[in-house]
C-alpha cells in the first residue's frame, strides 16, 4: 500500500475510532453457533493468521509497538499492512496467595487481513515478533463497553465463567481480552470482549 494512502487511511480510521466506528477495519469472520444467558455468544471462527509478540498484559505499549511496526514495514517485504480489529491480549494465570492474577506474561496479537494471509504474509524482521496460524475454533465471548479496567475485565470474566458453568461447558483456558477500538475512543461507544477458547468447532 502506498505510504501516503496508508497514512490517510490510518488518520481517517483514528478519527472514526474516537466515535466507535469500525467500518474500515477488517475483522475475523465467525458465525454465532449459540447464545447463553447473560449475552454470551458461542462463535465458530474460521482459521486465521495472526502476528503476535510476548506481552505483559493489556496495556503493554512496547508489545503494541512491536506489532504496529510489523504492519508499518518491519517485515521482509517492507510493506504496509492494514490494521484490523480486534487486538487480542491473552495471559497465563500466575498462582498467588489470592487472588489469581490474569493477563500477565501472555501475548498480544493482531489478526492479519485475509488477502495478506492468502498471498503469504511477510516474515517479521524484529526479534520477538512471530506469525502464528490460528486453527478453526469455537470461542465463548462476552462483550462490554466502557473502559477495560482490570476490575471491569475481571467482572466480565467472572460473568462469562458463570454462564459457561450454568450451561455445563468447561473452560480449560484462561480468558483473553479483545479490544476493537483505540484507547482514545469514547468509553461508552467502545467494543470490548472477554473470551474463552473452547476447542475445535
Amino acid at each position: 500500500m502506498d505510504k501516503v494512502v496508508y497514512t490517510l487511511v490510518t488518520l481517517v480510521e483514528s478519527v472514526l475510532g474516537i466515535f466507535g466506528v469500525r467500518a474500515l477495519y477488517e475483522m475475523p469472520a465467525y458465525t454465532v453457533a449459540g447464545r447463553l444467558d447473560g449475552g454470551v455468544e458461542i462463535r465458530s471462527y474460521a482459521p486465521r493468521l495472526a502476528v503476535e509478540t510476548d506481552a505483559g498484559g493489556q496495556g503493554d505499549g512496547a508489545a503494541f509497538g512491536r506489532l504496529f511496526r510489523y504492519i508499518t514495514g518491519a517485515n521482509r517485504a517492507g510493506g504496509r499492512i492494514a490494521m484490523t480489529a480486534p487486538v487480542e491480549v491473552g495471559g497465563r494465570r500466575i498462582a498467588m496467595t489470592a487472588p489469581v492474577e490474569q493477563g500477565a506474561g501472555g501475548t498480544m496479537r493482531f489478526f492479519l487481513p485475509r488477502a495478506v494471509a492468502e498471498a503469504g504474509a511477510p516474515e517479521p524482521t524484529e526479534p520477538g515478533v512471530r506469525l502464528v496460524e490460528v486453527p478453526a475454533e469455537r470461542v465463548a465471548a462476552l462483550g462490554f463497553s466502557g473502559r477495560a479496567t482490570p476490575e471491569a475485565r475481571a467482572d466480565r470474566e467472572a460473568a462469562l465463567a458463570r454462564a459457561l458453568a450454568a450451561a455445563g461447558i468447561e473452560a480449560r483456558e484462561v480468558p483473553v481480552f479483545m479490544g476493537y477500538d483505540p484507547p482514545f475512543a469514547i468509553p461508552f461507544l467502545r467494543r470490548n470482549e472477554v473470551a474463552v477458547r473452547l476447542g475445535p468447532p
